[in-house]
């Protein structure tokens, strides 16, 4: 054949790949919005994606699996899924095309292959949707607040019906809310509408309301006003982080559950896919989202723990700088943190290295740790040197991790990092709250100590373990398959 003929034969076959991805994201959308069952591909976002997204986030499934995920199996498997009555749910169409051709000879097609796979999904029960308020607006509360928007499809899980912030609310205010929603230096320009209605004192979000409440103190509001019933509060001000502090969101009308975004006391600290099902939302008022470095390096520790053991190590975090430094040098309560965070690295400490132990407690004493702030403004990275009670080997550990971000109950937390080129701009925007860098890690000859190399978007990647926690707190997790 010649090159003419078969650079022709590339182009006709780009050209039917992408007209089954513009087939394939309309049964996405339509399964959203018309049954609230969100796709996925190996915990990615399908949602809002465009073609060349959806054919970039295959060609990373294929490499994940070491096997060719096709667009046309998955739309196979999709149009499968919705020909078929599933109740509300998560779905990994990765996993499912690459089960479906490990199971070629059991199924007669794929309707009888997706049926089997979903035959548990109806035992799920009825969802009741959960009113949600953010008290505070800042970085992590702005973030889980576009998450949300961008994901309410029907409304069937998490509602957000309010924002608390401190100080007057008049026209000038509510445009810089609404403007500071719209734009993001870091993570973008929100892929939605944001506009203001000032009789109501509210944010004017992809056609819903949010209000706009200004208060000094949690206990001063009663949500019922706002036909706000039965709330959780996710509390992201770091004003309020133990057990009588955030009791005073209890006494407010309209709010039944509260979730703080930083490390608690008194309270139960959680990491998502950790430690969450030990604590029960019936019984649990209030919880903890721990911090964004602890959700970072917990799923990778469990996996090394419940394998390999965990004799004793350090944790060193190479940390992006918050807005709790200065711009420019000027006085700090704490050592260092006064000098300019673009200009220097920084030696502070992190408690997550004895964080840990709370969803971990066999951990308990055999972490230390430390922090180095450094010129970027977003997207951080754990370096883990851990001494093991069992030898292993660097396939040995990296199959694990692997094994772990595949199948079980961390596939959501941990993300197997396959570039031998990643960079700390790579991962921001990263749902996963744990990037295991599979190229970087280190194991010692003798197989008794392992260096591995954890990424995080200490922005995006802790919202999204906010957001599983708070549907879990709510009772909205739908079925899921991974």
């Amino acid at each position: 054949m010649s090159s003419n003929a078969t650079y022709e034969k590339e182009l006709a076959f780009q050209a039917d790949r992408r007209r089954a991805t513009v087939e394939f994201i309309k049964i996405v959308s339509d399964l959203w919005y018309d049954k609230s069952i969100e796709l996925v591909i190996f915990r990615n976002q399908l949602i809002d994606r465009n073609v060349s997204q959806i054919l970039s986030l295959h060609e990373y499934a294929g490499k994940f699996v070491q096997k060719p995920i096709s667009i046309f199996d998955s739309v196979e498997i999709a149009q499968a899924i919705k020909t078929l009555d599933v109740p509300p749910a998560k779905l990994d169409i990765g996993k499912l095309t690459f089960e479906y051709h490990l199971e070629d000879n059991k199924h007669n097609n794929a309707t009888a292959f997706v049926s089997s796979k979903l035959k548990d999904a109806s035992k799920n029960g009825e969802i009741e949707p959960k009113d949600v308020i953010l008290y505070g607006f800042g970085r992590i509360g702005r973030l889980v607040a576009r998450e949300l928007m961008t994901r309410t499809g029907k409304g069937s899980q998490l509602r957000l019906r309010a924002i608390v912030t401190r100080g007057a609310i008049d026209e000038k205010i509510l445009e810089k809310r609404a403007s500071l929603l719209r734009y993001d230096s870091v993570h973008g320009d929100f892929p939605g509408t944001v506009s203001i209605d000032v009789k109501k004192s509210a944010l004017i979000v992809n056609g819903t309301t949010v209000s706009i409440i200004s208060a000094n103190a949690p206990e001063d509001i009663d949500y019922t006003k706002y036909s706000i019933n039965n709330a959780l509060v996710i509390d992201n001000t770091g004003a309020y982080r133990d057990h009588e502090a955030l009791s005073r969101h209890l006494k407010s009308k309209g709010v039944d559950k509260v979730l703080l975004t930083a490390p608690g006391k008194g309270v139960p600290n959680i990491v998502h896919g950790v430690n969450h099902a030990e604590h029960n939302p019936d019984t649990v008022d209030i919880f903890s989202a721990a911090s964004c470095t602890t959700n970072a390096i917990t799923p990778v520790l469990k996996a090394v723990e419940d394998t390999f053991g965990v004799v004793s190590g350090h944790l060193e975090t190479i940390h992006a700088y918050t807005n709790d430094q200065n711009l420019v040098d000027n006085f700090h309560s704490k050592y260092r943190r006064g000098r300019a965070a673009a200009l220097n690295m920084v030696i502070t400490e992190t408690g997550a290295g004895s964080a840990v132990a709370k969803a971990l407690p066999s951990l308990e004493g055999k972490l230390t740790s430390n922090a180095i702030r450094v010129p970027v403004p977003n997207g951080s990275l754990a370096i883990l040197n851990l001494n093991l009670e069992k030898k292993t080997s660097l396939n040995g550990i990296n199959t694990i991790l692997k094994k772990y971000a595949l199948e079980g109950n961390l596939v959501e937390q941990i993300k197997y990092e396959l570039s031998d080129e990643l960079v700390s701009s790579d991962i921001v925007g990263s749902s996963a709250p744990s990037i295991y860098d599979s190229k970087a890690t280190i194991v010692r000859a003798d197989g008794k100590n392992a260096i591995l190399y954890i990424w995080y978007d200490n922005e995006y990647g802790y919202s999204h373990q906010v957001i599983r926690l708070a549907k879990y707190i709510a009772k909205v997790r739908r079925f899921t398959y991974y």
